[in-house]
């Protein structure tokens, strides 16, 4: 049998351990280990796992992970979230649209010290949606604003997301970091054009709420300065060079827990909770690493992404073409699971690939995580969509989607805008080049 047969059976029996509802990173894991031993030997892929799998999850670089995580559990818990959509509200709160306004602004800010969609939906939506309910929103707009501020929690630094494709392509994760600040504001403002858009059309499906005085929007603006610190302090630290990134994450959190011992709002169980809530997440993020390793070793000797990599630059077709074809399988791949576990299991396939053909890495990084974060808001998995169903029971989950398609309009726009104009994303980082 040929070295791409078996690459090929490989990447199918993944794909059924899958569907048969195992988690990504033990189909990972299982499926690479199998072929790895048929390719090579049993013997091999037992060292490969004892000693590439060791040296792998030992590296220092991953205990960043936690880091960044316990980071936004702690904001979270110490009431910044609350305080960034109060001055969000006071804001824009008066307008038509605005408590959806308000949820896209505090979502972009809350994402800055979070790092996890997932996070940023629920942590959003469970102070929105009581909100938007009280002020008549039509339920699809105040759904679908919530879980589409949410995916701003992968795009926006601190991102795990992009820690972990750093870690997986060997870039520099402060560079990946600076390279996503611009894309990440350019989706949340396309995000708040698509409400005021939406609502234009439909004035009442987003009354506006009460108005507040020149003397009130002034008097909340500290609520965003706890952000605006764990913001500077990290990326700040990181475009510096006063820290590596495993320093910034850890930077991060200890100025977290200094935000929420002097506001007084964490206690002993909001404590413990934040490190189970941290230690269960890190364990998912490092055991899809884990798997992603042991499926891309299992590639690497089969040299499946080598050999595609020269097919597709053989082939008689321009590199943008071939590009398109990569945006379409990251599109839908993002669609039908989580954009962490596709992007793991992709890169090592499509990475070599795109940097054959001679696009800059830091600028496909940061598109195809945009594509595949669209899939939070996309059916029929959109994960954010299920957490926002969960937070308003009384909604379908149609509406749910109905809602968060509006804002695929703004990354249709996004993804366009990177296509056209790559320095939207190697600006900052050519600065630092």
């Amino acid at each position: 049998m040929s070295p791409t047969a078996i690459a090929l059976l490989g990447i199918l029996l993944m794909f059924i351990l899958m569907m048969l509802r195992m988690p990504v990173g033990f189909a990972m894991l299982f499926a690479g280990f199998l072929g790895f031993s048929f390719f090579v030997s049993p013997g091999a892929a037992y060292s490969m796992l004892s000693t590439d799998l060791w040296g792998s999850l030992a590296s220092y670089g991953l205990s960043v992970i936690p880091m960044f995580v316990f980071m936004g559990q702690l904001a979270f818990r110490s009431g910044v979230t609350e305080n960034l959509y109060s001055m969000a509200y006071k804001w824009v709160g008066n307008l038509k649209g605005g408590i959806a306004l308000t949820t896209i602004a505090a979502s972009t800010a809350f994402a800055a010290i979070c790092g996890s969609n997932s996070a940023t939906a629920a942590t959003m939506g469970t102070i929105a949606l009581p909100q938007m309910k009280k002020y008549g929103y039509d339920p699809a707009l105040s759904t679908g604003s919530v879980a589409a501020g949410g995916t701003l929690g992968v795009v926006i630094p601190p991102s795990v997301v992009t820690i972990v494709i750093a870690l997986q392509t060997g870039q520099p994760i402060a560079l990946l970091f600076i390279a996503n600040i611009i894309p990440g504001l350019l989706l949340a403002a396309l995000f708040l054009l698509t409400v005021a858009f939406v609502c234009m059309k439909n004035p009442e499906i987003g009354p506006a709420g009460p108005k507040t005085t020149f003397r009130e929007k002034i008097a909340s603006l500290p609520g965003v300065l706890e952000t605006l610190i764990l913001f500077l302090l990290v990326i700040g630290g990181l475009y510096a060079g006063w820290f590596t990134p495993t320093e910034a994450g850890a930077a991060g959190s200890f100025g977290a827990l200094i935000i929420a011992l002097l506001q007084r709002k964490l206690d002993l169980k909001s404590f413990i909770q934040a490190v189970t809530d941290t230690l269960r997440t890190s364990a998912m993020v490092i055991m899809l690493i884990a798997g992603a390793v042991v499926f891309g070793r299992f590639l690497t000797v089969t040299r499946f992404p080598f050999m595609l990599a020269e097919w597709a630059a053989a082939l008689p077709v321009t590199p943008f073409l071939i590009l398109l074809v990569v945006i379409m399988i990251y599109t839908l791949g993002g669609a039908l699971m989580d954009a962490l576990g596709f992007l793991t299991l992709s890169i090592p396939i499509f990475f070599p690939l795109i940097v054959a053909l001679g696009y800059d890495p830091v600028w496909y990084t940061v598109l195809i995580t945009i594509i595949t974060t669209m899939g939070a808001i996309t059916p029929p998995v959109g994960v954010n969509v299920f957490i926002v169903k969960g937070l308003s029971p009384e909604n379908s989950i149609a509406t749910v989607f109905r809602g968060a398609i509006w804002f695929m309009v703004a990354y249709l726009i996004c993804i366009a805008l990177m296509l056209l104009f790559p320095q939207i994303v190697l600006f900052l980082p050519n600065l630092l080049r």
